[in-house]
């Protein structure tokens, strides 16, 4: 069995896993302006399938995030989930909410 990356002693077989590049921007971005920070994030990840690219971004940003990914290697997740399906949490984001915005990937 070859590995193809080896980093403290940690062997990843490539052709089975994809390595991923994740990011976040805790709560520093309208809307609008994490539109334009995917779309110029995409500009340069632009033919790099080689790994997963994730940008994880609060729930305010998730729509128009997706938006600016469509037709694109990123994939848009969010920066936190609740661990309840529902109920009286201020604020709170359930795994189902997220989902069905399209967020495929959270931050916990």
């Amino acid at each position: 069995m070859s590995f193809n990356y080896i980093k403290d002693g940690i062997k990843m077989k490539k052709s089975v896993r994809k390595a991923v590049i994740a990011g976040n921007w805790k709560m520093n971005m309208t809307p609008s302006q994490a539109k334009e920070t995917v779309a110029a994030t995409a500009k340069l990840v632009e033919g790099k399938d080689g790994c997963k690219i994730i940008l994880c971004v609060p729930f305010v940003d998730i729509a128009s995030a997706q938006e600016a990914a469509k037709g694109t290697n990123i994939k848009i997740g969010a920066e936190n989930v609740h661990f309840a399906k529902s109920g009286a949490y201020t604020g709170e984001n359930s795994a189902d909410m997220l989902n069905e915005c399209g967020a495929e990937y959270v931050v916990i």
